[in-house]
């Protein structure tokens, strides 16, 4: 751990001179408290440093919860291990990509009978709010139950015992993007009313009291409540490819869901503050967590050690190294495919800027985490499924 000034505590021994300064920028904020904790996966964000944890009193800056609200992950352990698996995992990776919808843009064709109740939910919800999801996206419930692009993942794993465990990482798809930027935009003009001066436009804020806050942060919790839906959804699809593969049915021994952009209100050193966790997770004592590997590479189920310092928070992944075109002129599909050696995925140049040397590598990462984080389980991947 580094304290590098009175509000801004560092946990990454790898950080560019550019996502420091864009950290200490955000920390001399007036309104930050008690000071903003840098994760081990800590690198450059829009206007916030990704991988950071920022705790505000009386405000909420929108691009710090980021445009994917409620991005995490999901994960459920099996009662199969290794041995019980049939050798075909091609069959399997295919037969998830036919019944998730993968890449952005893309969507379901019709509301499946199994996120029904789901989205009957979010409807309740977003009257309950006195807002129309459909403002933003005319169709947005076939957004639930899709994977979206990037860094996003489904994966079989198996952990040190060589239990299988159905992992994946996604958010607020859509309708989140286009949530987050409209208050993103709203925060803006209003700064600019006010003639605030800002070191970045886009660690514009919202002040409590506000109707635009009210709204944004009822907005907010839909797009979460969407988001830990949308993964609950794909899980219980990839359960039923699983189960079908196997010829068997999957019996859950444990299922964790986890946020890892998100805001919510809680009490540090005395105040009441609204903690917004950017590329990070809840890490109270005994917190239950998933801390994502780059593709390739091993990922990390977790109890959270509750640091004080870091406002009970935990990394949620590798970190990127390179940004997404410096690693398309980096890297090839060659070296791809050699890091992905004996994992099932499907290989495609579309997914280079992924390759796991343009993340931080994640032992590194752990090791910063000592002090956060307990580790439970190291997953080694067997089966990827993404959408380019």
């Amino acid at each position: 751990m580094e304290r590098i000034n009175s509000r801004l505590i560092n946990w990454a021994s790898i950080l560019d001179a550019e996502t420091r300064e864009q950290a200490v920028r955000t920390s001399r904020l007036p309104f930050i408290y008690p000071h903003l904790a840098l994760m081990p996966d800590a690198h450059l964000g829009k206007g916030a440093t990704v991988g950071s944890v920022i705790p505000t009193l009386g405000a909420v800056i929108p691009a710090a919860v980021g445009v994917d609200i409620g991005c995490g992950m999901i994960a459920v352990r099996t009662q199969y291990f290794l041995t019980d698996l049939p050798p075909d995992r091609k069959r399997l990776r295919e037969a998830i990509e036919r019944v998730i919808p993968l890449s952005a843009g893309h969507n379901n064709r019709r509301i499946t009978a199994t996120a029904e109740a789901r989205i009957a939910e979010l409807g309740r919800l977003a009257a309950k709010a006195r807002f129309d999801p459909g403002q933003y996206v005319a169709k947005w419930e076939l957004q639930l139950g899709s994977l979206g692009s990037g860094n996003h993942f489904i994966e079989v794993c198996a952990d040190e015992t060589d239990a299988i465990w159905l992992f994946l990482h996604s958010g607020s798809r859509g309708i989140g993007n286009k949530i987050a930027q409209h208050h993103i935009s709203v925060a803006q003009r209003m700064t600019r009313e006010k003639r605030i001066a800002l070191p970045d436009d886009d660690l514009a804020y919202l002040e409590e009291g506000t109707a635009e806050f009210s709204r944004y942060i009822d907005e907010l919790h839909w797009a979460q409540r969407f988001a830990l839906l949308n993964r609950e959804e794909m899980m219980d699809r990839v359960i039923s490819q699983f189960g079908t593969w196997t010829g068997g049915k999957v019996q859950e021994r444990e299922r964790i869901n986890c946020h890892h952009n998100f805001t919510r209100r809680e009490t540090h050193y005395g105040k009441a503050v609204w903690v917004s966790r950017k590329g990070a997770i809840r890490a109270e004592t005994g917190d239950p967590g998933l801390i994502p590997g780059s593709m390739g590479t091993a990922s990390y189920v977790v109890a959270g050690r509750g640091n004080r310092m870091s406002l009970n928070s935990s990394p949620h992944g590798a970190g990127r190294e390179y940004s997404r075109t410096a690693a398309r002129k980096a890297f090839s599909l060659a070296e791809l495919k050699k890091a992905m050696q004996g994992i099932e995925f499907r290989a495609s140049e579309a997914f280079i800027d992924e390759i796991p040397a343009a993340y931080k590598p994640i032992d590194v990462v752990m090791r910063d985490a000592e002090d956060l984080v307990k580790v439970r389980h190291r997953l080694r991947q067997l089966v990827n499924v993404k959408g380019d």
